[in-house]
C-alpha cells in the first residue's frame, strides 16, 4: 500500500525553490535562499527533503561539485558542463547519447540500465574569458 505524504508548507517550498532556478543549486543555496521567508527552516530539512525528492525521482543529483552536491529538478536525460574553476552547472539539452550506448551497456553488464549521466568538466565561457593567457617565459641572453 502506498504511503500517503502529508503535504507540507516547507517541502513544498523546496521543491518550488528548485524548480524555480536553472542554477542547479546546492542544499546550502535552497537553504539561504528560503531562510527568510522560513524563519524555522533548518538545513537537515532541506537535505532530507532533497533525498526524498530523489528517491521519489521528482529531481536528480548533478554530483558533487565544489564539496557540494547538486541538484537538479529536470529529470529528462540530458548532459551538464561543469565548470572547474567557478562551479557553474549547465544543461546542455540538447547533447544526444548514441542510441547503441544504452544497449552495449545492457550487454557488457548482462543488467539493467536505469539512469545514464553524462557531464563535461572545464572552463565555462565566463571563466575562459577572464583566465590569463600563459605566456612563455623569455630565456634572457647570457
Amino acid at each position: 500500500m502506498e504511503q500517503t505524504r502529508k503535504r507540507s508548507k516547507k517541502r513544498d517550498a523546496i521543491l518550488s525553490c528548485l524548480c524555480s532556478t536553472d542554477t542547479h543549486p546546492s542544499a546550502e543555496w535552497i537553504y539561504h535562499r528560503l531562510k527568510p521567508q522560513i524563519p524555522d527552516l533548518s538545513l537537515a530539512t532541506v537535505y532530507r527533503n532533497l533525498a526524498l525528492f530523489k528517491r521519489e525521482g521528482r529531481i536528480v543529483s548533478v554530483g558533487v561539485v565544489q564539496n557540494l552536491e547538486r541538484f537538479d529538478a529536470n529529470t529528462q536525460p540530458h548532459a551538464h558542463f561543469i565548470c572547474t574553476q567557478c562551479g557553474c552547472v549547465l544543461d546542455l539539452p540538447d547533447l544526444r547519447l548514441p542510441q547503441d550506448l544504452e544497449q552495449e551497456a545492457r550487454q557488457v553488464t548482462a543488467g539493467q540500465v536505469h539512469r545514464c549521466t553524462l557531464c563535461f568538466e572545464g572552463l565555462c565561457h565566463a571563466c575562459t574569458q577572464l583566465r590569463v593567457p600563459n605566456y612563455p617565459v623569455e630565456e634572457s641572453a647570457g
